[in-house]
């Protein structure tokens, strides 16, 4: 065993002086050591549950023969970081939640791992140190919130953001909008619609690395608790049989994983993090892979914001299994891949059924016959751009219109805000790249505030920073190469003509060749946002989006 390094022999007598100066004994240690890695923290309300859950898989550690030791994790939550520099620190907390991951398991030679995360970046974030490792890991993630309330109707967070653009535009008045903001995140758990923190716990499941169950079952539910106990058992068997993190991921469930996002129209965020874990496993992909897959993989959920349904009704409706079980009748999926069971995922769906067709839609009458995601390609983003085109409405899959152009999102909000944006109009917002931000900032605020001032259908909205999996409309991110790279975004100019066709995959700046050179031989790289502290580390280091912003 790995952990032999810290406790075996005379010569490491003085480490297990350590261990007994922490209250283990003797047989403890004749154990498997598993870390059990927690981001529980009062300040994220997905996470405010994860010190019961983690005791819960300690418990399951323990019945199942192992030694279990809580280590800690950092976790930012998005929604209370956005719309000002906070979320400056969102994505690039991701690296350190990886880098820090990696350097609590090998400085202390643990025998396996569980993952207890939930939110945005934490999940990809630790997957990335399992992958990077290849040691035996298992997700425990923390669940999702319960449905809100707000006019009568089942809500989420992503009405609360479209509330503020409807009051800023009159539609509501203070005493709606505090309504909604009372009522619409009613429990602990990652927000309730098809979010980043949903889409990366449910991809988890599909690509072997979470158990049954880990994307759907609700945070308040028992069964939550069950499922803690189970991972934790689940480790054990997996460093028994030496079942590593790299026998689970690779390029065949990665493509598993892709399948079940185009199928769930999961956010957009998880272009990035997926391409960012494929890395780290050693079986790097490219943006071609998203639209080969999407291409042949009808979409069948429309989760908020996409629709109505949230995530309790897909939990309901059978959950991930059952997801998995319709794209088997076409063929769609690898069911030969291992999973953290120890089974494959076709031993995992056998007897998975669809109980809600409105929450799931059987595979021969889908939302579409293509999936949630598109990656689009043009003279504006040589090296491709990403929506989640399961949540633009039928008018806005094609449209041209004149480019508002803002070099921040701050100015860009101001502007929405302030009545300046118009129909038919395409917002550019730059330099919030992973580069220019730096930390490629969420844009739910200017997404949110065009859908609740009813203008989604009208008004799309690019950026070479990205969105929260909230967002709805015609929200095109991730623009590469970003404007801070000398992207071609950094050269459009207020009133220029851009022609976005989301069917046909393709985004153009109407603006000649030769005029572009004109602008590129004129262009002057602003300064750094950020130089000093963390941030500006992230930003000499990173990627590009199309790489998945990792950094290098």
């Amino acid at each position: 065993m790995r952990s032999d390094n810290v406790k075996k022999g005379a010569e490491r007598a003085p480490n297990r002086s350590l261990f007994y100066a922490l209250g283990y004994t003797q047989e403890d240690l004749e154990k498997p050591l598993i870390a059990v890695v927690s981001a529980h923290s009062d300040i994220v309300p997905g996470h405010m549950n994860l010190d019961k859950l983690t005791d819960a898989v300690k418990m399951g550690i323990e019945a199942a023969g192992g030694t279990p030791f809580m280590v800690p994790a950092i976790g930012v939550c998005d929604g209370i970081a956005m719309g000002h520099i906070g979320m400056k620190y969102s994505l690039a907390s991701r690296e350190l939640i990886c880098d820090s991951v990696e350097t609590m398991f090998m400085a202390h030679q643990f025998d396996g791992m569980v993952l207890v995360p939930n939110c945005d970046k934490i999940v990809p974030g630790m997957v990335m140190a399992a992958v990077r490792m290849n040691v035996p890991a298992v997700v425990c993630s923390g669940g999702p919130m319960l449905a809100g309330t707000y006019n009568g109707h089942e809500s989420s967070l992503s009405q609360m953001f479209e509330a503020v653009g409807a009051y800023k535009a009159g539609m509501i008045d203070e005493a709606n909008l505090e309504e909604c903001t009372q009522n619409v995140c009613p429990s602990c758990g990652s927000c309730s619609g098809m979010y980043t923190a949903n889409s990366m716990n449910c991809l988890c499941e599909a690509i072997g690395i979470g158990l049954p169950g880990n994307g759907t079952i609700p945070a308040a539910y028992s069964k939550r608790l069950q499922l803690g106990r189970k991972a934790g058992a689940a480790i054990m068997e997996m460093v028994k049989r030496n079942i590593t993190a790299r026998d689970i991921i690779n390029e065949r469930s990665i493509r598993n994983a892709l399948t079940c996002d185009m199928a769930l129209g999961c956010s957009t965020n998880t272009v990035l993090h997926l391409l960012a874990i494929a890395q780290e496993a050693g079986c790097p992909i490219d943006l071609k892979l998203f639209n080969e897959i999407s291409a042949k993989t009808p979409n069948l959920c429309h989760l908020a914001p996409a629709g109505p349904t949230h995530m309790p009704e897909l939990f309901a409706a059978g959950g991930i299994p059952a997801v998995q079980a319709e794209l088997a009748k076409k063929g769609l999926l690898d069911l030969d891949c291992l999973t953290v069971t120890g089974k494959t995922v076709g031993e995992n769906i056998q007897g998975a059924v669809n109980l809600n067709h409105n929450a799931i839609r059987p595979i021969d009458d889908p939302f579409s016959p293509t999936g949630g995601l598109q990656i689009l390609w043009g003279n504006l983003a040589p090296n491709g751009c990403v929506v989640k085109r399961s949540a633009v409405a039928p008018e806005m899959q094609q449209h041209t219109g004149p480019a508002r152009v803002f070099d921040s999102e701050d100015t860009a909000i101001a502007a929405i805000y302030a009545g300046e944006i118009h129909p038919g109009d395409v917002v550019v917002i730059r330099y919030e790249g992973p580069q220019g931000g730096p930390g490629m900032r969420e844009m739910l605020n200017p997404t949110s505030a065009l859908a609740g001032m009813k203008l989604d259908t009208t008004v799309a909205l690019i950026t070479d920073g990205r969105f929260s999996g909230a967002s709805r409309g015609a929200a095109i991110g991730h623009v590469s190469p970003e404007a801070m790279a000398g992207g071609p975004i950094g050269l459009v100019k207020e009133g220029d003509s851009i022609t976005i066709d989301i069917p046909a995959a393709s985004i153009t700046l109407n603006v000649s060749d030769a005029e572009l050179a004109e602008r590129m031989a004129a262009y002057v790289k602003p300064e750094p946002n950020i130089k000093t502290g963390w941030l500006s580390r992230y930003a000499r280091l990173a990627a590009g989006a199309d790489k998945g912003a990792v950094m290098q």
